[in-house]
């Protein structure tokens, strides 16, 4: 439940999100094999049909898509480097 809870929180933070993926692809920091790494798992979600829930399920497929979206945001905040989390305020 509380991560859960961790997660819906960090949804609503989405917006402070977005300089951070633009940093996150533009640092120098970050190795090359990481941020290929999250390119094909963003690009592989968005174009693989398959869902954990079927979107006709209104709210709980939206929810599935969220969660996955959320999670590799997640990931990718654990693997930045120390400097991206202190600009962005992403400290975990």
């Amino acid at each position: 439940m509380r991560r859960f809870l961790h997660r819906l929180k960090f949804l609503f933070k989405f917006h402070r999100s977005i300089p951070f993926l633009k940093d996150f692809f533009v640092s120098k920091e970050v190795k090359q094999t990481t941020k290929l790494l999250f390119v094909i798992l963003l690009v592989a979600y968005i174009i693989i049909p398959f869902d954990l829930i079927p979107d006709f399920l209104v709210f709980f497929g939206i929810v599935d898509d969220i969660t996955i979206a959320l999670f590799l945001l997640q990931q990718m905040v654990k693997v930045a480097p120390p400097s991206l989390k202190e600009k962005h305020r992403l400290l975990s």
